[in-house]
């Protein structure tokens, strides 16, 4: 058993250790040799892309990187599953893409913005992930299949 002073001395300790750690560890997450947001990349069509993303409101029904819907497939990856032929395909598409039933807008996109769509989905891709895309839930792995 500890007494009051050694328990004191105990709590303070730990406390400085730990604030030590978390510390050295913030400024090695900021280093920008651990920069992994793949900033250097985006270029004009891609900040398009993202636009197009925002505005037609993708992300309630699609997932990026884990954020969003999952009514639809998760779209982190969905460049290198598919391929950006099929993805413009179903985005200039004028009849709606409705696999297992689940059915998307027909969005018939110019050449233009299906392009600006798939370079910004292609910088999604290239995001250094930590692993996350090998790490999907069970209902995210079955949106995955589509």
């Amino acid at each position: 058993m500890l007494s009051k002073s050694q328990a004191r001395t105990f709590f303070l300790g730990g406390t400085v250790v730990t604030f030590l750690i978390f510390i050295g560890l913030t400024i090695y997450s900021m280093a920008p040799s651990n920069d992994q947001s793949n900033h250097q990349n985006i270029t004009e069509q891609v900040i398009k892309g993202k636009h197009i993303w925002e505005t037609n409101n993708c992300m309630g029904c699609h997932a990026i990187m884990g954020e969003g819907g999952y009514y639809a497939p998760e779209l982190t990856k969905v460049i290198d599953r598919r391929g950006a032929p099929l993805v413009k395909a179903i985005l200039q598409s004028p009849i709606p893409w409705a696999p297992n039933g689940r059915k998307m807008v027909a969005y018939e996109m110019s050449d233009e913005d299906a392009e600006a769509m798939i370079e910004y989905l292609k910088w999604i891709g290239e995001i250094d992930l930590n692993g996350f895309d090998r790490i999907v839930s069970p209902l995210a792995k079955d949106k995955l299949k589509d």
